[in-house]
């Protein structure tokens, strides 16, 4: 392997850790914020929380990937300048920025008029801000990704989201304890947002003092090319990275007033909302566990490669497929039968405990809707896969306009499954059509099914005996069972796979702790 390719994939990596720790931290400290501010103050905060959710995907994601495509393919050799790079973008991506606060903050009474709730406005209005850090965080993202150097992307990454999250949590905390207004608390989270933003700009301005990316080397990019690469290369790789964040959107403009139908009136239908968002972090951790790991068996393959060796790739993107199947649908299995007790354990009480069940079937359909999205983006198929998210998004605001009218949460729990598997099915169906060698469907079954049965069984028992035998109440001996119980189900699933040859000795090979694991199958397997 070449220097240069170690390098990309050495990147590669160092991302990919980089984007784990954010996401567990992004899911996370929601719990804790949750307790501090209770349903109706989450409500608020998720109401907010896609606009901010879109504006750190855009810095992240989809304008670095625009800036770093720009960098590639006209400046490999030497650094850009300010005069023919920095400025041209920085005015573009300045005035777009510029548009979207300016629309946003004057626009927030007719979008909170739209989400049900006039008092959203001041969030909303503060949510606004976080638009105006976009261009200088993403502008030097991209640049270091064009340079194959990701260390600056990942530290400012991890770095934004630490300052964000502790300003978050300390903010709310205090404002609880003085009795601040739950507006203004959702006001203040969304500015702290902007101060992880400008946390991680300081942080690329070190690196650009150690590392200096701009040179005096004058190299005029057209304008048309600079806008097309980031309006419609940009966005599509961004859509590819805000599934979520899309079905959170549609969620927060239909939701209450689906609820308000339902018959409950503006404060049930808040509390009611936040009841509903509770399941948003732990379908992001589940999803983690379910997909992230799978990733490694997806490498950055390139046309050459896939035409140089197809079988070995069709093979690598297999594996990849199988472990995030056997892997989602334990963690899905997992949450949905001790749901009971994870619900009162995180959120104090059980309220909405078979609708959020219902929720968590997303873990399973979203990790394979990611694993296989991003197995099509390898090959080149990104367009494909973003038209296909935004009709998803689509249908998800539709069928939430049926649905939840009806059935309350439960309808906006259905909704999202059925949209993400619809999104599932797109995907599954390009992947069939570009690569008709792959099968997707030959999988461990056997092993599977006694590994979810083991499972099932060992946690039931664990439940029943939590519930029925030891009468636990208190939150300290419920983490106890619960932890215990997510230890003990992990291990016997992950034993059985192990032990009925459910994954090849490449691919234990591939996985953490691999010697460990051959030694656990207890037999040689080619």
């Amino acid at each position: 392997m070449g220097l240069g390719m170690k390098r990309l994939f050495h990147g590669a990596f160092v991302l990919a850790v980089a984007g784990l720790i954010s996401k567990i931290l992004s899911a996370g400290y929601r719990v804790p914020f949750q307790n501090i501010v209770g349903d109706k103050g989450f409500y608020i905060y998720q109401q907010v929380y896609p606009f901010l959710g879109i504006a750190a995907s855009l810095a992240l994601y989809g304008i670095p990937a625009a800036v770093s495509r720009l960098v590639a393919e006209r400046y490999r050799n030497v650094s850009p300048s300010w005069r023919s790079f920095y400025l041209p973008i920085g005015t573009f991506l300045l005035g777009l920025a510029v548009i979207t606060f300016a629309v946003l903050y004057a626009a927030a009474p007719q979008i909170a008029g739209l989400m049900g709730d006039a008092a959203l406005e001041k969030p909303l209005k503060a949510a606004a801000f976080i638009f105006l850090a976009v261009p200088f965080t993403s502008i030097l993202r991209g640049v270091y990704q064009g340079k194959q150097n990701m260390t600056p992307t990942a530290v400012s990454q991890v770095a934004e989201q630490m300052v964000r999250v502790g300003l978050i949590l300390g903010i709310t905390f205090l404002l609880v304890r003085s009795e601040g207004d739950l507006y203004d608390i959702g006001a203040e989270a969304a500015l702290a947002s902007l101060a992880g933003a400008c946390f991680g700009i300081a942080v690329l301005c070190f690196y650009m003092k150690k590392q200096p990316i701009i040179s005096t080397v004058e190299q005029r990019l057209p304008w048309m090319y600079i806008i097309k690469t980031i309006l419609v290369y940009g966005f599509f790789i961004c859509l590819n990275y805000m599934l979520l964040l899309l079905l959170q959107f549609a969620d927060a403009f239909t939701l209450v007033s689906g609820l308000l139908e339902h018959g409950l009136d503006l404060d049930e239908a808040r509390e009611w909302k936040g009841i509903y968002d509770r399941g948003q972090p732990l379908v992001q951790l589940g999803i983690v566990v379910g997909s992230s790991l799978a990733m490694s068996f997806v490498p950055s393959i390139t046309k050459d490669q896939l035409l140089g060796d197809k079988k070995a790739v069709i093979k690598l993107l297999q594996s990849g497929w199988k472990l995030s199947f056997l892997l989602s649908i334990a963690a899905t299995a997992g949450l949905i039968s001790l749901f009971p007790l994870v619900n009162e354990l995180l959120f104090k009480t059980d309220i909405g405990t078979y609708s959020l069940q219902v929720f968590m079937l997303t873990i399973f359909v979203c990790s394979l809707t990611l694993t296989t999205a991003s197995m099509l983006e390898t090959l080149g198929k990104w367009k494909q896969t973003a038209a296909i998210i935004a009709a998803g998004f689509l249908l998800k605001w539709l069928m939430n306009e049926w649905l939840v009218p009806i059935y309350g949460i439960m309808g906006a729990s259905l909704a999202t499954v059925i949209t993400v598997a619809c999104i599932l099915a797109g995907n599954l169906y390009l992947l069939k059509r570009y690569l008709p060698e792959i099968k997707l469907f030959q999988l461990p079954w056997k092993s599977l099914i006694v590994g979810l049965l083991s499972m099932s069984v060992a946690v039931g028992l664990l439940y029943l005996a939590a519930v029925e035998l030891f009468h636990v109440k208190t939150r300290i001996l419920l983490l106890i069972y619960v932890l215990f119980a997510v230890i003990v189900g992990a291990a016997l699933y992950g034993f059985t796979l192990i032990r009925t040859g459910a994954f090849s000795r490449a691919e234990l090979m591939s996985l953490p702790f691999s010697s460990r694991l051959l030694r656990l199958e207890g037999r040689n397997k080619e």
